[in-house]
C-alpha cells in the first residue's frame, strides 16, 4: 500500500516474530468473542514496518472485512497534530507558548473562574492569570468537556452544544467564543482536566496563519507528510472503505450512525481536538516524524529540539497525572504518566504499570484508537480500530505488554 513504511522481518529489527504473533492472538479473540468490529496493527522499529495485523470486519452488518486501507475516525488522535501545527507556527515566531490566547483570541480576555452555585447560576470570580497558549496544549487551561459529567460547569458545556465535542451548525470561531464564556474550573495551570483545550487551539491556528484548519493541515502537515487518507471529511467515491462506528452494548457492539455520519461531509466547526480520520499508514508516519524528531523522509516539519521540548512533561515540579490531574476521563491512566505539549508521557513505567520506556509519548481516540513512540528502543505503533467509549475494552496497557515481550535486541 502506497505510503506503508519499507517492511522487514521482524528479526531484521531486532523483534522476535513468534513473540510478536502474541498481539494478533490477543487482539482477534477480542473479535472472535463479538466484543470489538475488527482492528488494524502496525509496530515499526528503527523506521521500519515490522509488523502488520488486521481481522474483522469493518461493518459487521453487510460482513466487510478491515483491509489495510480502511479508513478510521481517531478522534483524539487528532490533538497531536493540530499541537504539531501550533508548534510550527510558534517555532516561526507567530507567538509564544506563554501569550495569552485573549491576545490572539479576544473572547479570552476576560476568563472568570468557578468557585460555586449550579449550572443555572454558577459563582465564579475574575481568574487570576490569563488563560495562555501553553495551558490550552498540557489541558491546564480550565477548561472542560460536556461529557464528563462531573461538574456543574461541565452541564453548562452541555447546555450550550458542547457533549462530545463541539456543536452541529456553528463556525469554529462562534464555538469558542461560546466555550470563552463558560466559567473555568479552575485557575489557569494550577490543574490538569481533560478539555477542548485542543480546539480553542485550532482556531488560535487559524487566526495566526490566516488559513482555515483543515487548509493548514493540509498545506503544512499532511501533503508534505504523504498523508493522504486524512482530513476533516471522507470523500464520496472512499466511503466506502470507512469503517462503522460502533458502541458498546451489553450483547456486542451497536452501530452508531448520527455520530458516524458526521464525517461524510465538511464540518461547519474543524475539531482540531477530535475531527479527523486517518488511515494506518497515514498515522504511522505522523508518528514516526515525532519519533525520529521532526523529520520524515526528507520532509522536516518541526526542529528536534521542538519535538523534545514537546515530548517532556510539562507538568508543574514534574509530577504525574495522578498527582496533578482530577481524576476524570483520559486517554492514559493518571499513574507514572506526565503530559507534554499534546501527548501524554510516561515518566514512571512501574507506576505506569506496563515495560515501557521513560520518555514513550502517545495518545489514543474515543473509538479506542491509540498510537505511542518510544523513542528509547525506535519503536512506534498505531492500532486503529472503531468502538466507543475506550473503557469498554480496556485493552492499551496490554497492548504495550505485548509489543515490549517482543523487543529482544
Amino acid at each position: 500500500m502506497t505510503g506503508l513504511l519499507d517492511r522487514v522481518e521482524p528479526e531484521d529489527v531486532g523483534l522476535h516474530g513468534g513473540r510478536l504473533a502474541r498481539l494478533d492472538h490477543y487482539l482477534r479473540a477480542r473479535v472472535d468473542s463479538g466484543r470489538m468490529p475488527g482492528y488494524l496493527v502496525a509496530v515499526a522499529r528503527r523506521g521500519r514496518l515490522a509488523h502488520l495485523g488486521r481481522y474483522g470486519a469493518r461493518d459487521l452488518e453487510r460482513r466487510l472485512p478491515v483491509e489495510v486501507d480502511t479508513v478510521f475516525r481517531i478522534y483524539s488522535m487528532t490533538k497531536p497534530i493540530t499541537s504539531v501545527a501550533a508548534m510550527m507556527l510558534s517555532e516561526e515566531g507567530c507567538f509564544g507558548l506563554d501569550d495569552a490566547v485573549g491576545d490572539h483570541l479576544p473572547a479570552f480576555r476576560e476568563q472568570r473562574v468557578y468557585v460555586g452555585g449550579n449550572d443555572a447560576g454558577p459563582v465564579s470570580v475574575p481568574a487570576p492569570g490569563p488563560v495562555r497558549i501553553r495551558h490550552l496544549m498540557t489541558h491546564t487551561s480550565g477548561l472542560t468537556y460536556g461529557f464528563h459529567r462531573v461538574h456543574p460547569v461541565d452541564a453548562r458545556y452541555r447546555a450550550a452544544g458542547f457533549g462530545l465535542g463541539l456543536p452541529p451548525d456553528t463556525t469554529l470561531a462562534q464555538a469558542c467564543d461560546v466555550l470563552a464564556a463558560q466559567p473555568l474550573l479552575f485557575a489557569p495551570g494550577t490543574e490538569w482536566n481533560y478539555s477542548l483545550g485542543t480546539d480553542v487551539l485550532g482556531r488560535l491556528v487559524e487566526v495566526v496563519s490566516g488559513q482555515s484548519l483543515p487548509d493548514f493541515l493540509a498545506e503544512r502537515i499532511l501533503g508534505p507528510l504523504a498523508m493522504r487518507d486524512t482530513g476533516f471529511q471522507v470523500p464520496a467515491d472512499h466511503l466506502d472503505r470507512l469503517a462503522r462506528l460502533y458502541v458498546a452494548g451489553p450483547d456486542g457492539p451497536v452501530p452508531d450512525d448520527t455520530l458516524g455520519a458526521q464525517v461524510h461531509a465538511p464540518p461547519s466547526a474543524p475539531s482540531g481536538g477530535g475531527g479527523l480520520v486517518s488511515t494506518v499508514a497515514d498515522y504511522l508516519r505522523f508518528a514516526e516524524m515525532l519519533r525520529r524528531g521532526g523529520e520524515l523522509d526528507g520532509v522536516r516539519l518541526l526542529g528536534p529540539r521542538t519535538v523534545a521540548h514537546m515530548t517532556a512533561n510539562h507538568l508543574p515540579g514534574g509530577a504525574d497525572l495522578a498527582a496533578f490531574g482530577r481524576p476524570l476521563y483520559a486517554e492514559t491512566p493518571f499513574h507514572g504518566v506526565g503530559f507534554g505539549l499534546g501527548v501524554a508521557v510516561v515518566l514512571d513505567p512501574v507506576r505506569y504499570g506496563a515495560p515501557t520506556s521513560v520518555g514513550e509519548f502517545g495518545w489514543g481516540g474515543a473509538a479506542s484508537t491509540v498510537f505511542w513512540a518510544d523513542p528509547r528502543e525506535d519503536l512506534t505503533v498505531v492500532l486503529l480500530t472503531q468502538l466507543m467509549p475506550p473503557p469498554a475494552l480496556p485493552i492499551r496497557p496490554t497492548l504495550r505488554q505485548l509489543v515490549h515481550q517482543a523487543i529482544v535486541d
